[in-house]
């Protein structure tokens, strides 16, 4: 793969909190891959196995195991890095589990972005904050129509409300505190990513996965909901070209973004499991798991025109592709490919899709592994 090093980040020093989640790990190998100086803030992987954990990120991060719920070593942790960007990822990113535990999901989303914001606040040289929430933070009406970026606020479920508060928060910190000093601070707001290296509870994709590899029957729990599906590097490219715009001064890029799929991309959960299962070769029907399940949205779908007219962002991996390069990955990675490699590979591959406006094949390319794709 040729050199990913781009001038807008060479050298340059970056603080990413949730770097051992999925995206995080993405996107820590994507900023250093770009010649960025990454510093890394977060618990332990969530998950066992991690694409953390099988690409070695902490290898070529500098690796700092923490919580953002506790403020002072966060503080000291920004403070030490001195960084000039700001990625805040880390948060409590299941529905359900949010159930579980709300209080806990409170104080890591909410609480944990006002230490982040509180630790910047205190660190000079800082230039740019992406914060990054959820396309679940609008009040959802369950209605046909996009939620665009000054829609309410709100939620049904903690997760959801949670992150709500979150773009309360970040809209409070920059009017009061960032409006005429310190750093421009911008909130991303993602639809459902999917990608190679995901192993989370309780999501659509991991879950298949888990099941085609056991040759088990794939367990769905709501198949006719709607969801605005999108590969990995589609949100990231969004919050690497947002941070990008701030870096340069533009402070009317200082606020709330969608980075959403094309319309046709908002697919039914049953859709989803269709193609995938016809993709990776699996031969045992999906069940619905039956009996009360908690409430989770039933139709959601993001307006992005302000990304793309603006910011000029746009998606340009569709999804029928996004699922051949999940079944690429982990196929590659089961037969013993390197996995650190194989995303690299995925990522040099996207870049150059973006920069040719997705112009180019997007199919899977046959990786040189033990068995093949």
């Amino acid at each position: 793969m040729e050199t990913l090093v781009n001038s807008a980040w060479a050298g340059r020093r970056v603080f990413l909190t949730g770097h051992t989640g999925f995206k995080g790990s993405w996107l820590a190998l994507w900023l250093q891959a770009m010649g960025a100086r990454v510093t890394g803030f977060s618990l332990p992987a969530p998950t066992q196995p991690s694409l953390f954990d099988k690409a070695r990120v902490a290898d070529i991060v500098h690796h700092i195991e923490g919580d953002i719920r506790d403020a002072a070593a966060l503080s000291a942790a920004v403070a030490q890095a001195r960084p000039e960007v700001i990625f805040h990822l880390a948060a409590q990113p299941l529905v359900r589990l949010s159930y579980d535990d709300p209080a806990g999901t409170y104080a890591t989303n909410v609480m944990g972005t006002v230490n982040l914001l509180e630790a910047a606040r205190a660190t000079p040289g800082v230039r740019a904050i992406v914060s990054i929430t959820s396309d679940k933070c609008y009040e959802n009406r369950e209605w046909h129509w996009p939620y665009r970026e000054d829609d309410p606020m709100g939620g049904h479920d903690p997760y959801s409300s949670s992150k709500g508060c979150c773009e309360l928060v970040i809209s409070a910190w920059r009017r009061s505190f960032f409006s005429n000093e310190g750093p421009l601070l911008a909130s991303g707001r993602a639809g459902n990513v999917i990608g190679g290296g995901d192993w989370a509870a309780d999501r659509l994709i991991p879950d298949l996965v888990r099941a085609f590899e056991a040759d088990a029957a794939p367990l769905i729990r709501s198949p006719h909901s709607v969801r605005p599906w999108q590969h990995v590097l589609e949100a990231l490219r969004g919050y690497i070209m947002l941070a990008e715009g701030l870096l340069e001064g533009e402070r009317a890029f200082g606020e709330g973004w969608n980075f959403g799929p094309s319309e046709e991309d908002a697919q039914p959960v049953r859709w989803i499991v269709d193609r995938m299962q016809a993709r990776w070769g699996g031969t045992v029907p999906a069940e619905c798991q039956n009996g009360l399940h908690p409430h989770e949205a039933g139709l959601l779908r993001l307006d992005c025109s302000k990304a793309r007219n603006l910011l000029g962002w746009k998606p340009v991996l569709p999804l029928e592709d996004a699922l051949d390069w999940i079944v690429e990955w982990h196929k590659a990675v089961g037969g013993g490919a390197d996995a650190r490699e194989v995303t690299l590979e995925q990522i040099g591959r996207y870049a150059r899709l973006s920069a040719m406006g997705g112009r180019v094949d997007a199919a899977p390319q046959r990786l040189a592994v033990a068995g093949g794709v």
